[in-house]
């Protein structure tokens, strides 16, 4: 299967920006190329192995869970009805702003037929106010013009009770600048600076702030500027986003898993490694479990926060006392709770598929699966029942699960009131916390790609870029520019990064927010 041209445009933003890797062979140009561990198997782990087996290095993926993707993996399970399904962490947002997770899953599914978009991401208040982005304009300012005029949330008098002085950071942001400025105050106290109006407020934290599962009071306002950027006012991709027609294994990682065997991937699911030791000789041994000890001349760290705090502690001589500091200080955000309910009746057919909800004491957001999900619809129309999806982000850490999860339904029965009268067939309720957190003034001490150990890069959401990416486009993106950093170290050009634009869209504009912040 051949890869797609590396400057090859599919979005319709003008204004993205290719960044292309440094020149040099296209393929490991010796007759024994080296190995290289990738330790994680979700999306940045995946990118940095695609990128390097595409070029002829010898890789060896690690995961210890069963399945690939990570946070965005999926599994089998039978239900009380007979019935198999597929059972995930939940819901995730494939936008078009994400250029290279897409140009990953473009390696499969050239086209992204296995890719639909949803006609709209309705936002609705616990007030009975309810926002919608189907007929925002996708270009700034229009955007942001288009959002007022349409908004019963945001409207014109709010505009102009804004303080427009501490707004004007809005319109510039560029990395690492938004840091430097804006890191040690919180996105909460950002929005209250600004003047944002109270409902509006909610609106910007479910949409941005609640998608890093934190209380804004926690999350670094640069965050917050760099997602009104990537979504907002720096791209013009829009708010929309697609969903997979059919559960994360079957449409994305299968054919991923089965594209990198063919380019001669080693896959080894259920494997973790236990540590990583630097040899004399610049090489590396990877300790994995059931294997012992193998050498590899590179190893790409792509892991969640707790596993790469695991491993470097259990990593004695891998990387410098300051470095491993840093790590060691990893935060990781609070629980969430994604519950899956398989119903014996249809919700309303005027439902939408996704649905963000605000003010709701816990529950985020809800999902009705058949409305996109091959598997999902199908037993729907198997059984005339409905599969929903209820999620709540940021729990706190000493409550009680199981009032957690009856809450959750009953809110779900305040959203959509027919769904009282449901059954509901079989549930699944699955606990996570292993996302990063973005504290404020944590900054300076997030690690990036590069380690004090040259052969040593990391990758995922939590590392630290100056690219204008976030979620899972920066575990895309920074696991292609970990295999690009090993790559370069060859002479072998790595892959062509692509990114919304890396500064605000108006130059005057731009020169008004740079004026003010002096």
């Amino acid at each position: 299967m051949s890869r797609p041209h590396p400057r090859a445009r599919h979005g319709r933003d003008r204004r993205a920006e290719a960044l292309p890797a440094t020149p040099g062979h296209a393929r490991f140009p010796g007759a024994e190329p080296p190995r290289v561990a990738v330790v994680g198997g979700g999306i940045a782990g995946l990118a940095a192995a695609t990128a390097l087996a595409e070029r002829g290095i010898d890789v060896v993926l690690h995961e210890r869970e069963p399945v690939l993707g990570g946070r965005v993996a999926g599994w089998s399970t039978r239900l009380a009805d007979g019935s198999t399904a597929t059972m995930s962490r939940g819901f995730h947002a494939f936008f078009r702003q994400y250029y290279n997770l897409r140009g990953l899953l473009r390696r499969t599914d050239p086209g992204l037929t296995r890719l639909v978009g949803l006609p709209d991401y309705p936002l609705r208040q616990r007030s009975g106010t309810t926002d919608s982005f189907a007929r925002v304009p996708r270009t700034p300012p229009f955007s942001a013009a288009g959002f007022v005029a349409l908004s019963p949330t945001f409207g014109l008098r709010d505009l102009a009770a804004l303080d427009a002085r501490a707004a004007l950071p809005l319109l510039d942001v560029r990395l690492p600048e938004v840091f430097e400025r804006h890191d040690t105050t919180s996105a909460h106290d950002l929005l209250e600076r600004i003047n944002f109006p109270e409902a509006a407020r909610h609106l910007a934290f479910e949409v941005f702030s609640r998608s890093f599962f934190t209380d804004p009071r926690e999350l670094s306002a640069a965050e917050l500027l760099l997602m009104f950027h990537i979504y907002f006012l720096g791209s013009s991709e829009g708010l929309l986003f697609d969903v997979p027609t059919e559960p994360y294994p079957q449409a994305l990682w299968e054919p991923l898993a089965a594209y990198l065997t063919a380019l001669g991937v080693d896959l080894r699911t259920g494997s973790a490694v236990d540590a990583v030791r630097p040899l004399p000789d610049g090489g590396l041994e990877v300790a994995s479990s059931g294997r012992g000890t193998e050498r590899h001349r590179a190893v790409v760290l792509a892991l969640d926060p707790a596993g790469l705090r695991s491993l470097v502690a259990n990593s004695a001589d891998l990387g410098d006392p300051a470095w491993r500091a840093d790590i060691a200080a990893l935060r990781t955000a609070p629980p969430f709770l994604v519950s899956r309910l398989w119903l014996d009746r249809p919700v309303a057919a005027d439902r939408p598929g996704f649905l963000g909800t605000s003010g709701y004491d816990g529950l985020d957001n809800v999902s009705v699966l058949e409305r996109w999900e091959g598997e999902a619809a199908r037993w729907s129309a198997r059984t005339g029942g409905s599969v929903v999806e209820l999620h709540a982000y940021a729990v706190a850490a000493d409550a009680e699960p199981k009032e957690v999860q009856e809450r959750t339904a009953a809110l779900l029965h305040e959203v959509y009131p027919e769904t009282r009268d449901a059954r509901t067939v079989d549930v699944r309720h699955e606990w996570r916390q292993d996302c990063p957190v973005f504290p404020v003034g944590g900054w300076p001490r997030r690690p990036g790609v590069t380690t004090p150990h040259p052969a040593v890069v990391l990758a995922g959401d939590l590392v630290r870029t100056d690219l204008p990416v976030a979620l899972m486009e920066r575990a895309a993106t920074t696991g292609f520019q970990a295999a690009n950093t090993l790559l370069a170290r060859w002479g072998v050009t790595g892959q062509t990064l692509w990114t919304v634009p890396r500064a605000g869209r108006s130059r005057p504009l731009r020169a008004l927010a740079r004026r003010a912040a002096r």
